[in-house]
């Protein structure tokens, strides 16, 4: 019970500017969610699309009116082109700190700090924390299950990777061929061909588990990684990759030709060279539970921690500061 005069330092208050795509909006849960555990953070969740900024606004940095309802932030995280207006015309407000989550498309002395992928070829600095792939919101796991049971995620066609769902459907049924005792679920993304999905309908039985990803809840990926051994994805969604990679299960690619000059292929070859994850050739290691890195990869947990010793988000005195882990 608290004596009658202690002081107790108050929740820090974090802004999360969001312009709703799935993406953006899941690196933001992503850093959201360990600074809450770390720092004890109050989380406050603005729809940019709902605050319309003109121009001038942004740039003389004059906020806008948003209402009695949001207690003044601490720290403003944005994602996404559709918040930069808004993040900008509040980047002017007494003891307040702004943060962006990508390469943006102004200068970066505009903002306090940013966080950007590695892949993004922007140089790293004392305002600038580069990641290896993209924030997401998987914990890694602590412990990788023994039981033969391997997920499938398909993405679809993007400007990345050149696209061909007759080669993809080859390297689904050559590894549902080569490990027949296995449970295989499998499960497309929104930009999945519906042709495609109902070609991978048809394989569905016993041991095959297709998945409507319109039928999927917001937990299904979490529990899904976690119930599996082996890990393959097709290239072209970034996040997908990373999510997969950030679980600790051993994770493969399909194989697709990336196209020149794209950064997203780029930033999945990194992972690759850096042995977080597995080319098509490199199958029998997937499935045999080898990985060439004991150490996880939790971009989330790493940048939170950098936003904190970086000073810009106060942290109550009893707040954590050890390693997070599963459950943390």
């Amino acid at each position: 019970m608290s004596k009658p005069n202690e002081q107790h330092d108050p929740a820090p208050v974090v802004w999360l500017l969001t312009d709703n795509k799935p993406g953006h909006r899941n690196q933001l849960k992503g850093l959201g969610n360990r600074l809450r555990v770390i720092a004890g953070a109050s989380l406050y969740w603005v729809d940019a699309d709902e605050v319309k900024v003109p121009l001038w606004r942004a740039l003389l940095a004059m906020a806008p009116n948003l209402g009695q309802t949001l207690p003044r932030p601490d720290l403003i995280v944005a994602a996404g082109t559709g918040t930069h207006r808004l993040l900008l015309s509040l980047r002017r407000l007494r003891k307040v700190k702004t943060l962006i989550l990508m390469r943006p498309g102004f200068p970066l002395g505009w903002v306090n700090a940013a966080i950007i992928p590695a892949h993004d070829n922007v140089a790293a600095s004392s305002r600038v924390l580069l990641t290896d792939g993209v924030i997401n919101t998987v914990t890694p796991l602590a412990r990788v299950t023994d039981k033969p049971e391997a997920l499938m995620l398909i993405g679809g066609p993007s400007p990345h990777f050149d696209w061909d769902s007759d080669v993809l459907l080859g390297q689904v049924n050559h590894l549902i061929g080569q490990y027949p005792t296995w449970r295989w679920t499998i499960s497309g993304s929104r930009r999945t061909p519906a042709e495609l999905l109902g070609r991978l309908q048809e394989l569905a039985g016993p041991k095959i588990t297709v998945v409507d990803p319109a039928e999927t809840h917001q937990d299904w990926l979490n529990h899904q990684l976690a119930a599996s051994r082996a890990i393959w994805v097709t290239p072209d969604s970034m996040s997908m990759v990373c999510e997969a990679v950030t679980s600790g299960v051993p994770t493969g690619l399909f194989q697709f030709t990336p196209r020149a000059g794209s950064r997203v292929a780029d930033g999945v070859n990194r992972l690759v060279e850096n042995g977080r994850v597995a080319r098509w050739s490199d199958h029998a290691t997937v499935m045999g539970g080898e990985t060439m890195h004991h150490d996880a990869l939790w971009e989330a947990d790493r940048a939170a921690r950098w936003v904190i010793a970086r000073n810009l988000l106060p942290v109550p005195k009893k707040a954590k500061t050890g390693k997070g882990r599963k459950g943390a």
